[in-house]
């Protein structure tokens, strides 16, 4: 059995139907890959506005005033402060 040849215009076709189904699933990708990221997005702003009521019910029995906490927070030592006054 003699094989044929196929022509350089099929070979041309086969290959654009392979391209155009390589680029439908990465479209495809793209789309569940986006999506994905949002709910990642989703999830951390949840988690960040647990964290801040979590620091509000601590605010609410902590001992400490409020000048302490903000200067705790920015990283600073307020009996440093209290020592250039």
């Amino acid at each position: 059995m003699a094989r044929r040849a196929i022509s350089i215009e099929e070979q041309i076709d086969r290959q654009e139907a392979v391209v155009l189904a390589m680029k439908k699933k990465m479209d495809d990708m793209k789309a569940k890959y986006e999506a994905e990221i949002e709910k990642m997005a989703k999830l951390v702003e949840k988690k960040k506005q647990i964290e801040c009521k979590e620091i509000l019910e601590l605010l609410k029995t902590t001992p400490r005033s409020f000048d302490e906490i903000k200067a705790f927070l920015k990283g600073e030592d307020p009996e440093e402060e209290d020592e250039d006054r």
